[in-house]
């Protein structure tokens, strides 16, 4: 009898793409079928994980739920013994933290097949590359820059500008969330460039703003702040072509502290089929899938082959390179159990503060209030 897994990845060409064109030759290779379903970005960012893992063999998975999913456990752990080797190599390859992303209390609960990070993207057409914060802002002084500031996006711009000041947030333990000084400085810089770009911006996530950006006719010239997504830096995805690069700068450090993003593929405790889905997880992270077939079928690699590919680069205008530096400056979020909690509570309250142009340390003593009552929740 063949044996026939069932998958949940998100709803974009970049998440879903690949995995069908990934498990297609799987299929080719293993006689095991793989059947991917999708969600919306805004459920990949919330939406319980064991809800998923009751229904699915494979999941495609975001990092800070490592600690509540652990608590669950929903998830199996992928560091079985006998493929050390292959780890090993796993763990060489990460393009920045993506790899350690996923490991929580000594293992490995998924592994990256997607990297990315709050990047630049920019219409070359319209302008060239903003370099500093400062030549960003004389942009947005002309109505041609936008931000997503949908939740969690507000608060993930938070976190690289506080990176980018020199005083990031809290990885991990309990607390304080930031220091006050860093964390005003960049609320206000929140709020001088929220009060410049369009009030949608609060309801638009990263890939609204691209898609508004890659309209032919579109005035949106630059989206500072924004997790890159390799697909609209290809020809003929959208009618005009996005590209992407380091962010621009507040510090003089260079493009480091930017909120690490990307996607894992972790494997459910309640599979019927764990071997042959844990074989799949290995499989598609590693290099050669991920800089062929991965690559090619629109997916964003989290494998550090294909980001210094030569031909992985030429087909998307050097969008690895162009932001490797970036990636491996990443901050990583916290993962405890409770933080996703206070990933949604956070942005909404960080948002209040940006439309109603509160003080900025009023803001930050509730950030940090929510972060500690985060490791409260059960």
């Amino acid at each position: 009898m063949s044996v026939v897994l069932k998958g949940m990845t998100w709803n974009h060409p970049r998440g879903y793409d690949p995995m069908v064109a990934c498990s297609q030759s799987w299929q080719e290779k293993t006689g095991v079928e793989i059947r991917w379903e999708k969600r919306s970005l805004q459920d990949f960012e919330a939406f319980p994980v064991e809800t998923l893992a009751r229904n699915y063999d494979l999941i495609v998975i975001d990092h800070p739920h490592v600690g509540q999913i652990t608590g669950e456990n929903c998830l199996l752990p992928l560091d079985v013994q006998g493929r050390e080797a292959e780890r090993q190599a796993l763990s060489a390859a990460s393009v920045g933290p993506s790899y350690w992303s996923y490991a929580w209390n000594e293992r490995q609960w998924a592994f990256p097949i997607d990297a990315a990070t709050q990047v630049q993207a920019w219409r070359p057409d319209r302008t060239d590359r903003p370099q500093t914060w400062r030549e960003m802002l004389a942009l947005a002084r002309r109505g041609v820059v936008l931000l997503p500031l949908r939740p969690p996006h507000s608060l993930m711009s938070f976190y690289t500008l506080c990176g980018n000041l020199g005083r990031p947030c809290r990885s991990a333990g309990k607390g304080d969330l930031v220091d006050a000084e860093t964390a005003a400085t960049a609320v206000e810089l929140l709020q001088e460039i929220s009060a410049l770009i369009d009030p949608a911006c609060f309801g638009m996530d990263p890939i609204a703003v691209l898609e508004a950006m890659a309209v032919e006719a579109s005035p949106v010239a630059c989206a500072p702040l924004i997790y890159g997504y390799v697909s609209y830096s290809i020809a003929g995805f959208r009618p005009a072509l996005v590209r992407f690069g380091d962010f621009p700068t507040v510090d003089a450090a260079g493009p480091v502290g930017s909120a690490l993003g990307g996607t894992g593929i972790a494997v459910s405790a309640f599979s019927q089929a764990p071997g042959e889905a844990i074989d799949f997880a290995y499989w598609v992270a590693s290099g050669g899938v991920q800089r062929g077939v991965y690559a090619a079928s629109g997916g964003q690699p989290g494998h550090g082959d294909a980001w210094q590919d030569d031909k992985v680069n030429a087909a998307a205008h050097d969008f690895y390179r162009a932001t490797r530096a970036t990636l491996e400056g990443a901050w990583l979020r916290p993962r405890h159990d409770g933080y996703m909690t206070f990933q949604q509570a956070g942005s909404d309250r960080l948002n209040e503060g940006l439309r109603g142009r509160e003080r900025p340390r009023l803001v930050v003593e509730e950030l940090n209030r929510l972060f500690h009552a985060s490791f409260r929740c059960g």
